[in-house]
């Protein structure tokens, strides 16, 4: 009795070993998976253990082996869009996921401006501007969107806690705004179901969502990493100093406080180069993806000269991590702010022209001088939504972009601009062009006079005889004046290659 005793134990110890059938946090109830592709699925096992999953859309079971660490991985074919599904994974176990959709799957990601959620929250997060009439109507099943926690990590995480969720009105709270404007259109437009990777965190430079080793191989990036090694180093002593002055500014009462002192960058901040790449977004890839949009620059505008080289950077290190050099990135350009420096959206519009299968909303005519988080995100989902509707959609005759500096002549003492996406040039209201400088040889910028003609801008100072160069919007809180017949404001641009003030700064 005793010895079965024993070997009844012994078998039931091997069941719960074996018994180790688990998910990602991406592949769970009321996912969205990609139509009419190969899309990876994978998860964890007993080493050595077989599973088998079978999805409802086709009933066909494919079968896969755990290997030596216990990792195993997919791939299945999927329909058009549709659904609910579910897929059922076994081995010795099994899990079943329900409520699947197919459909597009988008990653939204950057800093606070794509975080920035539907509703209002505590401190930047004060809610869309029009999330009192849009919550209530937001009864949307086919749109959903998982968040992805705001995570450090030294090292290339496999997962991370989160759930997904169906857009309705008491969930979209906390739905990025961006991002739900966007999906919004694209589903009107398409019908598609519509699946939102949500990994964005405030506050943070680009170098933080870029892989590590990308940094490393580059001597252009070789000072943001000897900085933070700098910061690590100090990091105990300014973190003491940081709590006295923490707590005296928490105890301050008085009606003139100065905002909260910021703690120093250490080993566990968010920004850490590669850090936030490690934590929040090694553990969405290799879930397969239509695109990405992204909103970020504001943390790099300091270094905006380095952004041009660090951005395209990131985005070839991404479209190597999902295997897919053609995936789509589509990014806005930072809006206008006190804090935000002209070469930030020149490195971006730079950025757009240089590296395919990208493009760039501009947001010159919705943003605010003092809060770097302006409320209208419509208007930035739906600039983002041409983008994708236009070039994997199908809907060819959309306008993506509004006017963007293409070519430049001298006649006399007047310089003729030309641009791209200029069909139906206009100004924005009947007072005179005010935005637009003129230098000659002493580059020595001045206020100009601007007139449209036809489809293009001529510009001129009576005072500069041989003008060479033009600068539009070129200043911190540009105003938008010059449209296309789309509605879409012209890019801030300069016509000159002369130093600015971001060059060596790394």
């Amino acid at each position: 009795m005793l010895k079965f005793l024993f070997s009844l134990s012994g078998l039931l110890v091997s069941i719960i070993v074996a018994a180790q059938l688990k998910l990602p946090a991406l592949i769970s109830d009321n996912m969205v998976l990609q139509q009419n592709k190969q899309v990876a699925v994978w998860g964890w096992a007993a080493p050595g253990e077989m599973i088998t999953i079978t999805p409802s859309w086709n009933n066909k079971t494919i079968t896969t082996k755990a290997d030596g660490k216990g990792k195993w991985q997919a791939t299945l074919q999927t329909n058009k869009a549709g659904g609910p599904y579910t897929i059922e994974f076994k081995s010795v176990d099994k899990i079943t996921v329900n409520n699947v959709l197919l459909g597009e799957v988008w990653l939204a990601s950057g800093q606070s401006n794509m975080e920035f959620p539907m509703g209002k929250g505590e401190g930047w997060r004060t809610g869309a501007h029009n999330a009192e009439t849009e919550m209530p109507k937001a009864n949307y099943p086919n749109i959903r969107m998982i968040d992805v926690p705001n995570r450090v990590s030294d090292v290339p995480q496999e997962d991370f806690k989160g759930e997904w969720q169906v857009c309705t009105p008491e969930t979209v709270k906390d739905f990025s705004a961006v991002a739900y404007f966007f999906a919004k259109d694209i589903q009107a437009a398409t019908g598609y179901p519509i699946g939102i990777i949500n990994s964005t965190w405030g506050g943070t430079p680009a170098e933080s969502w870029t892989r590590k080793d990308i940094l490393e191989s580059d001597t252009g990036f070789q000072k943001i990493l000897e900085r933070y090694k700098q910061d690590v180093e100090k990091y105990p002593a300014a973190y003491a100093k940081y709590k006295t002055s923490y707590e005296k500014w928490k105890a301050d009462t008085s009606s003139n406080k100065k905002g909260a002192p910021k703690e120093p960058v250490g080993p566990n901040h968010n920004k850490s180069p590669g850090k936030l790449y490690n934590g929040m977004i090694a553990p969405l890839i290799p879930y397969t993806l239509q695109g990405v949009i992204w909103y970020q620059g504001e943390s790099n505008a300091d270094r905006a000269w380095q952004y041009r080289r660090l951005f395209p950077a990131m985005i070839k290190g991404w479209r190597e991590d999902w295997h897919y050099n053609k995936l789509p990135f589509y990014f806005v350009q930072i809006a206008p702010h006190r804090s935000q420096v002209p070469e930030i959206r020149e490195a971006q519009l730079y950025s757009w022209q240089t590296t395919p299968y990208t493009g760039m909303v501009v947001s010159t005519d919705h943003g605010d001088s003092l809060d770097i988080h302006p409320r209208n995100k419509e208007v930035i989902g739906k600039r983002l939504s041409l983008w994708a509707l236009k070039n994997e959609y199908g809907k060819k005759s959309i306008i993506t972009s509004g006017p963007v500096y293409q070519s430049m002549k001298v006649e006399s003492n007047k310089i003729v601009i030309r641009f791209k996406y200029a069909d139906g040039i206009n100004a924005s209201s009947k007072a005179p062009l005010q935005e637009f400088l003129i230098a000659g040889d002493d580059q020595q910028f001045v206020p100009a006079q601007a007139i449209i003609k036809g489809n293009t801008v001529i510009v001129w100072n009576n005072d500069i005889s041989k003008p060479v160069a033009v600068r539009f919007n070129w200043n911190k809180v540009p105003v938008a004046e010059l449209y296309n017949k789309a509605g879409l404001p012209a890019t801030p641009f300069r016509t000159d290659n002369w130093p600015v003030a971001t060059q060596g700064k790394e």
